[in-house]
């Protein structure tokens, strides 16, 4: 049942498409329709608010539009019709698009096609046009249809090479190498015969080694004896041809430069046979003496010559290449005109090639070099380079070897020696260069001598030097030391227990084979000699105590088991100690040092003490001597004791007056200094000082100077803040003799002194402050006031 309903929707369905087809066809052709029927499809369509959705059927009829380019068009020509199918009394069309209605026209009526003017394909080869008719009313009947008008090609342009071509090929190449690919333009249709090119090489130009593809344009070698030495160019020149290579083609040419390149396909040679060169004797070693030229065919980079000297000659010289490839003769060993004054010798040349050369019997492989040696004064040769003698110590030798040089030139000069270091020990025969020794030698102080020596040629001639080498070698003259390490016993070590450890060492060079033992028997101690250069203290016997005064010592014996073997004695010094159970020190009494001092430290300190015993004794003669003197002189009166006072400045030898101080030296036995109701008190020594000076002061009491000095003691006495009454003129005045004894306050005291000075405040106001300063404190004194 189903089958069937699906046949009759889709019967239904196929009926009304060819309903609505078949009235669309009769509207657009003008046939009279039913009106209800063309009133149902159409008012459909134009209700239909998207028209594009009705699919209409172009009714377009084209033909082939062609144009031909470069057709003048004096006046327009036709190349086509529109047409459509479409049956309508009034027929209008339009055109538009690429050249519309100026390059292209049509007839609006008939529909006719026109072209204007004459066109180029290469400058546009289509033009894309659309075409619309309308009906009497200017109604759109056929809407815009594409076309193409194409203009076909004619051969009006020539072809054309764009660049200027040149290759390179090598010299020898194969048949069919590849030199160079040459292409031309046409601006014609390639697809067209006007577009296609063929090439050939014209007789313009070189075409005995080449040959071209004529499609490709590829340029190849058609010869295998391309010789660069022969032709090192070749100028070809390529025609290109339109239209397919036929006569009526047009042409054009290009010229191509081919070069050869070179290869090393020709041997070197020497252009001449016979080289004649010259050298001095002097020259220096791998410097140049001359060139041998080579010749070569080939260009420089392919120049790989080798060159070899024939015979014994090849170890005095050798042949290196320079830059432009040509044979540098060179010097290997040292010439000497006295020994041979000329060489002749054969150089050979040769190349390694690929192929056979091209010169093959051409140019000479083989010279002749003849080399004249030049005789020049040389200076003195010595026969060795370094001189190596060796010299055994603290000797003294006479012949410790020779020096010897020669004169290498025939004159054979007298050649004189000279050791050029100073402070050498050591010194030449001037004459047959024996050297020998000025002093001993100590190898543990300097193991090598080396000094210069000059020899020359006399009178005042040529010189050279060479080194002189001398070697020390050692003799067992040096005694072993003895080394060791803290040394201590312990109260409570047993025997056998390892006191310490003693090395030995030794400055000479040869090995030393230490052995040790005591030089005297010990009662405490014994020593173990391990003979590898060391030994241990062991402890003999006991005991051991702190608090012992005695002190422990061995006396160790050490040999240096050298040839002679030589000993020395050493006393080791042990200290005491008191340990804990691991052998720690705990309390030690220091072991008496003693120090050994040698023969000449001895002698010198000698010298020292008495040096210095020597200068004690003139200086203690000089004090002494200067004391007596002294004496003598205050004996003999000439010391002059005078007081010299200055009044004030500016006066001159008028305000200087002199006094006599022996007075101070003297005692003052009548007692003149005291204040006595019977006796008038006169002024002191200082007071009665006045100007002007030529006035003659009062005459002064015998030893009031020293009774003022006693005075101004007894004031500093009582005065804590005043200074001491010590004065340089006071100092000056004591003496061992003086009876007074010591003026310095520093030990003196007033608590004897009788002196009072209070007669000063009689003496009028002028003395008022003196009797201040010196007289009694308490009222009596201040009651005069």
């Amino acid at each position: 049942m189903m089958m069937a309903w699906l046949q009759l929707w889709t019967t239904g369905l196929m009926v009304t498409m060819v309903f609505s087809v078949f009235a669309n066809i009769a509207e657009n052709s003008g046939v009279p329709v039913v009106e209800g029927e063309k009133r149902g499809p159409v008012e459909i369509v134009r209700k239909e608010s998207h028209p594009i959705l009705v699919r209409k059927k172009r009714d377009w009829i084209w033909n082939s539009l062609y144009v031909e380019e470069e057709k003048p068009a004096p006046i327009p020509y036709k190349i086509g019709q529109l047409k459509s199918n479409l049956r309508v009394d009034v027929k209008i069309f339009e055109i538009a698009g690429e050249g519309a209605n100026t390059i292209f026209k049509v007839d609006k009526k008939g529909g006719d096609l026109f072209v204007t003017s004459a066109l180029n394909r290469e400058e546009k080869s289509s033009y894309n046009l659309t075409a619309r008719m309308y009906d009497g009313n200017h109604r759109l009947i056929e809407d815009s249809g594409e076309f193409v008008v194409l203009v076909t090609d004619i051969n009006d342009n020539i072809p054309v090479f764009p660049q200027t071509y040149n290759g390179s090929i090598m010299e020898r190449s194969m048949l069919g190498t590849k030199v160079v690919q040459v292409m031309a333009t046409d601006a014609d249709d390639p697809t067209t015969a006007n577009g296609e090119l063929r090439y050939s090489l014209t007789h313009a130009g070189d075409t005995s080694a080449f040959d071209i593809d004529s499609t490709t344009g590829l340029i190849s070698c058609k010869t295998n004896k391309l010789d660069r030495e022969t032709k090192s160019e070749y100028v070809v020149v390529v025609q290109a041809q339109d239209m397919r290579g036929m006569a009526s083609g047009s042409t054009a040419t290009t010229s191509v430069t081919i070069t050869i390149t070179d290869v090393n396909d020709n041997t070197a040679y020497f252009p001449q046979k016979v080289y004649t060169l010259e050298v001095r004797e002097d020259h220096k070693l791998t410097e140049k003496i001359g060139t041998l030229g080579l010749m070569d065919r080939d260009q420089i980079q392919n120049k790989e010559p080798i060159v070899t000297i024939q015979g014994e000659n090849s170890r005095v010289f050798n042949v290196e290449l320079n830059p432009n490839k040509d044979a540098n003769l060179m010097l290997r060993q040292v010439l000497d005109y006295e020994t041979t004054n000329s060489y002749t010798f054969n150089v050979n040349v040769r190349e390694n090639l690929q192929f056979p050369p091209d010169n093959m019997n051409t140019g000479s492989t083989t010279a002749v070099v003849n080399v004249k040696v030049l005789d020049v004064d040389e200076p003195p040769v010595f026969s060795k380079s370094i001189y190596t003698f060796t010299v055994m110590e603290e000797q003294i030798l006479n012949n410790i070897g020779t020096v010897t040089a020669r004169d290498p030139d025939k004159d054979n000069k007298t050649i004189w020696y000279t050791i050029l270091d100073k402070d050498c020990p050591f010194s030449i025969n001037p004459l047959t260069g024996q050297l020998s020794l000025l002093k001993k030698l100590d190898r543990e102080t300097k193991a090598t001598h080396m000094f210069q020596v000059k020899a020359q040629e006399e009178p005042s001639g040529l010189e050279s030097f060479v080194k002189v080498n001398i070697k020390v070698q050692d003799i067992n003259d040096c005694k072993p030391e003895l080394m060791a390490d803290e040394l201590f016993v312990c109260e409570n070590d047993k025997r056998n227990t390892v006191v310490g450890t003693v090395r030995g060492t030794d400055k000479d060079e040869q090995q030393a084979f230490f052995s040790f033992r005591l030089a005297s028997e010990s009662s405490n101690f014994s020593i173990l000699d391990y003979g590898n250069g060391t030994a241990n203290i062991l402890v003999k016997q006991g005991p051991f105590s702190v608090d012992d005064p005695k002190d422990y010592s061995v006396d160790v014996r050490i040999s240096d088991g050298g040839r002679p073997p030589l000993a020395t004695v050493t006393t080791l010094q042990i200290k005491s100690c008191r340990c804990n159970s691991k052998r720690e020190q705990i309390v030690c009494k220091a072991a008496a040092q003693k120090m050994g001092v040698s023969v000449h430290a001895l002698v010198a300190i000698l010298l020292c003490i008495l040096t210095i015993l020597v200068i004690v004794i003139l200086f203690v003669m000089r004090k002494r001597y200067q004391k007596d003197s002294l004496a003598t002189m205050k004996n003999s009166g000439e010391i002059h004791e005078q007081l010299v006072t200055y009044d004030e400045e500016g006066g001159g030898e008028m305000d200087t007056n002199g006094y006599d101080v022996s007075i101070l030296t003297s005692a003052c036995n009548d007692g003149s200094l005291l204040r006595h109701p019977d006796h008038h008190p006169l002024p002191s020594l200082y007071a009665m000082v006045q100007k002007p000076p030529h006035h003659p002061p009062p005459t002064a009491c015998k030893g009031d100077m020293a009774a003022m000095i006693e005075v101004k003691k007894d004031e500093a006495d009582h005065d804590r803040d005043g200074f001491p009454y010590d004065t340089l003129h006071i100092y000056g005045y004591e003496g061992p003799e003086s009876l007074a004894g010591s003026l310095s306050s520093l030990e003196s005291s007033s608590t004897g002194s009788n002196l009072d000075y209070d007669f000063l405040s009689e003496w009028g106001p002028r003395f008022r402050t003196l009797a201040e300063l010196y007289g009694v404190d308490g009222p009596d004194y201040y009651h005069q006031y």
